[in-house]
């Protein structure tokens, strides 16, 4: 067996290394999401102006503020969701696998690519609101990530990579749940022809449902 042939066989088998490195870069978007939130420079330097001249009470350049920020800060919190959304379908995807390989690390590696853009598709969406193609870009991160899942499920099936004793109920469910959410993203993101912000409700609805809804529990634990 060659050195590069055996290399390929041992890297990429420690599933807690991948686990590690997906909470470190799942941790790193959600922060950035937040840090994106500012208040506009130009509407506080107006709110400040007009309570220096006594225009208006201490606390209504705030309101004035909060008005401004408040689209942002649901598009901030539509896209926390998201990642909350993905972080626990990896985490239940890991925790069918008996070990990793190369081909899965570098497959995983390929889904927090799409995770790392999840900032720039909300703070992209935050700025542009209203503009279809800023949905079309959110919901594309969301597409490219949904299949990246399924492909990592998928190899894994065929690899050999599960744990002994799986339920193959336990796979169909994260498959069948991947597909149901893309399918209504889709669904959702369809309706921007009406107005962008019923496409944005529609997905955050989609997002609450999934937080909510009974959890895949997996057989067992790496």
């Amino acid at each position: 067996m060659s050195q590069g042939t055996h290399y390929h066989r041992i890297a990429g088998q420690s599933l807690g290394r991948l686990a590690a490195l997906s909470d470190g870069i799942f941790a790193v978007a959600m922060t950035l999401l937040v840090l994106d939130l500012k208040v506009p420079a130009e509407q506080a330097l107006h709110a400040r102006f007009l309570w220096a001249d006594g225009a208006v009470g201490a606390e209504r350049p705030v309101w004035h503020l909060l008005g401004h920020v408040g689209p942002q800060l649901l598009i901030c919190f539509l896209g926390f969701l998201t990642l909350g959304m993905f972080w626990v379908g990896q985490q239940a995807q890991l925790g069918l696998l008996e070990r990793g390989d190369r081909n899965l690390a570098w497959i995983h590696v390929l889904f927090l690519f799409g995770v790392s853009l999840v900032p720039f598709a909300t703070a992209l969406l935050a700025a542009f609101t209203a503009s279809r193609l800023a949905l079309l870009v959110y919901w594309t991160d969301l597409l490219f990530l949904g299949v990246v899942q399924l492909a990592g499920l998928r190899y894994a099936e065929r690899a050999g990579l599960l744990r002994d004793g799986t339920a193959p109920a336990d796979v169909s469910a994260i498959r069948r749940r991947i597909a149901v959410v893309q399918g209504l993203y889709a669904l959702s993101v369809v309706l921007c022809v009406v107005d962008t912000y019923v496409s944005i409700a529609l997905i955050i609805l989609l997002q609450f449902n999934s937080a909510i809804s009974p959890p895949i529990r997996p057989l067992n634990r790496f």
